[in-house]
């Protein structure tokens, strides 16, 4: 049983979709504030999972995208329009990896 759990918990570890992070420890990361993300948030850019609590935990993945979102509005990108660059890359970036995975199965 004890082999399960472990398996289990080096899945969630793994998944960069995982919502591991509260809001104050990933606004830490991305050198933000929790209000920064709380906007991306509302700009529909990301969609962080509710605790049982209700409070919102952010994934590696959103992380990822609230970062690259900072990095635009620090070179002075607007909001709208850095969260729109941001979701095709990452679509891009998706596209990408799929017909990688096609062309090697």
């Amino acid at each position: 049983m004890l082999a399960r759990e472990s398996e289990a918990v080096t899945q969630r570890l793994d998944d960069e979709h995982y919502p591991a992070y509260s809001i104050g420890r990933a606004a830490e990361m991305v050198g933000a504030t929790p209000g920064f993300l709380r906007s991306l948030d509302e700009a529909k850019l990301l969609d962080p999972q509710r605790s049982g609590g209700g409070h919102r935990r952010y994934s590696r993945h959103e992380l990822r995208l609230a970062a690259r979102v900072r990095e635009l509005l620090d070179r002075g990108t607007a909001l709208d329009a850095a969260c729109r660059i941001v979701v095709l890359e990452d679509q891009l970036d998706e596209a990408r990896r799929t017909i990688a995975d096609q062309r090697e199965g």
